[in-house]
């Protein structure tokens, strides 16, 4: 795979997305993103994100050294299954910080919500478990100050707007 080419697995199954007023049991995995558009909510565990169609691109940062590999799915893709077509998006990190999104931004060959950075789930420490990443060394448009700042880390909300 060439840097910064995305690739999408088409052998994954259904994800368990649940509604976000779900009752978390002692035993269910912790729920890394939820995506609110209006009244209706989906949480995401990681097997929820796993199962959704897998992206992969090598692109370099502003925040890591050289040539990184990030795993995850497409915004696009997480868009579509949650059936959000416009609009823009409220994105949330864990310790409250948020930034805008537009959702033009979710298309082909775009942004994805990287699960894994060269293989390795993100911790808290390395900018995880969710990071926003664009593929910057594909798209020069990408390169830019607006850009950078839609790529947040240590997401964990999604609110259509």
């Amino acid at each position: 795979m060439t840097p910064g080419a995305a690739q999408a697995d088409s052998t994954t199954t259904a994800p368990r997305a649940v509604p976000a007023s779900a009752e978390a049991t002692a035993t269910s995995a912790p729920i890394l993103l939820t995506v609110t558009d209006g009244a209706r909510s989906l949480s995401f565990d990681r097997a929820a994100l796993e199962a959704l169609p897998r992206t992969q691109i090598e692109t370099s940062t502003i925040w890591t050294e050289g040539l990184q590999r990030f795993d995850g799915v497409s915004l696009k893709d997480l868009l579509a299954h949650a059936e959000v077509t416009s609009g823009t998006l409220q994105a949330t990190a864990i310790n409250d910080y948020s930034v805008t999104i537009p959702v033009s931004d979710a298309v082909e060959d775009g942004p994805i919500i990287a699960y894994l950075a060269n293989d390795t789930p993100m911790s808290r420490r390395d900018k995880g478990p969710l990071w926003i990443v664009y593929p910057y060394d594909d798209n020069p448009d990408y390169q830019a100050e607006t850009i950078y700042s839609r790529s947040i880390w240590q997401l964990d909300r999604l609110i259509v707007e």
